[in-house]
């Protein structure tokens, strides 16, 4: 029921914009370089764990592709998330729940505004927004990560890592990967908003909202990845 009469205050006028702006800048732009750092070692990783099973059937032209449909079909949107959940779904679940606890929710509904539309839908739509975007940055970062260990490290040709992954790369796996990043969007806003909006009175009562939005979000976000993986792929 929540989540519906978001949806439905976030299709119907007036949407706050410059909340929905302040909250992409906060998710997005002040995630960035967490996400890139997570990004870049991901990449590397990958790299250099599939590079010796790649060499020992002899396939280690295929580190490119392999690479890079780890990244943009898995480890990519389901990273981001789990990191974005971590940094701002849980500052955005504290927020919503200090603004309940020191009754500044009841404060707008006696002013007549309504409190989903001016506290939770913006960070539901700017979520919605952000992770795409955020996942794209991941992918590329990774990509490139990869390529540093496996060029640099290994000494695989650099033509080659490139090359193989428009043999094995289609545009199903890109749409894929920003599909499932839209839906964990909509999971994280969805999650920690709810947990701040309904949090208990008290310090108390804001940790356990904050510490739930983030266990269920990321809970939530694994199986819902199954799900998405099942249908897409």
């Amino acid at each position: 029921m929540f989540l519906g009469q978001t949806l439905l205050h976030s299709l119907t006028p007036p949407v706050k914009g410059e909340r929905v702006l302040r909250q992409i800048w906060f998710i997005g732009w002040k995630s960035m370089l967490v996400i890139a750092l997570t990004g870049t070692f991901t990449g590397m990783v990958v790299a250099l764990q599939g590079f010796p099973t790649l060499r020992r059937v002899g396939s280690e032209a295929l580190l490119g592709p392999m690479v890079s449909l780890s990244l943009i079909r898995e480890l990519g949107p389901v990273l981001t998330a789990l990191m974005v959940t971590g940094r701002a779904g849980s500052a955005i679940a504290a927020e919503i729940g200090i603004m309940r606890t020191s009754e500044q929710i009841d404060a707008l509904e006696l002013m007549g505004l309504n409190p989903l539309r001016y506290v939770v839908v913006p960070n539901v739509l700017a979520s919605l927004l952000a992770l795409p975007v955020l996942t794209a940055v991941f992918d590329v970062i990774g990509i490139l990560g990869g390529y540093v260990v496996g060029v640099g490290l290994l000494g695989l040709n650099g033509g080659t890592y490139f090359g193989e992954m428009s043999n094995y790369l289609e545009m199903k796996d890109i749409l894929g990967g920003i599909y499932k990043a839209l839906t964990f969007g909509l999971l994280i806003g969805w999650v920690c908003c709810y947990k701040g909006y309904h949090s208990r009175f008290g310090a108390e009562g804001v940790s356990a909202a904050t510490t739930q939005a983030v266990v269920n979000a990321s809970a939530l976000i694994l199986v819902w990845d199954y799900f998405v993986t099942s249908v897409v792929f």
